[in-house]
């Protein structure tokens, strides 16, 4: 059976979109307990996020929450085709990319590598229960994490999402890069991939 994955971003895309304002706050706090009890979360390191778009479920709560020692990144588009990644607080400088998403806005040579990640949270428009993500089509997180393989060891990658963008299950790309966990408001679904 073939998924007409352009049906379902559109589908799942209008889902997000429809959670109202009081239910989007209510989740992002939710949503940041479960990242913060994820049993792979470093004491030290750097962890991405995104910026939130398009009705995507918000990271401001778990990156005001993060440790300290946990450097918060924001990714960045890189002219090869995948993502690098750049510090980032409330109030640093942002541009606009191709996308119309902001980047910290800094000096290439400051950009750091996918691999020297600790934990990358993705966005995704649709997920399962067995770490498959539906992302908007474009592959750069793909491409970005595609030296992982199907090995479950840091960078580790994690989709964040409303629970009403659970679908049964997703048929896997030979691109695809499965995730390591996907946390929503209500649950947290970790791999049981072999590490």
């Amino acid at each position: 059976m073939s998924i007409d994955r352009v049906a379902l971003r559109r589908e799942f895309r209008e889902i997000r979109r429809a959670i109202p304002a009081a239910n989007r706050i209510a989740a992002a706090e939710r949503l940041a307990s479960q990242l913060s009890s994820l049993p792979f979360v470093p004491q030290r390191g750097h962890v991405a996020g995104y910026w939130a778009m398009d009705g995507e479920i918000a990271l401001h709560v778990w990156q005001l929450r993060l440790p300290g020692a946990l450097t918060y990144c924001l990714p960045v588009l890189h002219e090869d085709g995948c993502l690098r990644f750049a510090p980032w607080r409330p109030g640093d400088p942002l541009v606009t990319n191709r996308y119309g998403i902001p980047e910290p806005d800094i000096a290439a040579g400051l950009l750091i590598a996918p691999e020297n990640m600790s934990v990358v949270v993705l966005p995704l428009v649709a997920f399962d229960a067995h770490g498959q993500r539906l992302g908007m089509g474009a592959g750069w997180y793909d491409r970005s994490f595609a030296f992982r393989g199907e090995r479950q060891a840091p960078p580790f990658l994690v989709g964040a999402a409303f629970a009403a963008q659970k679908i049964d299950a997703l048929a896997v790309e030979p691109w695809d890069v499965p995730l390591d966990a996907v946390c929503t408001e209500l649950d947290t679904f970790l791999s049981t991939r072999k590490t």
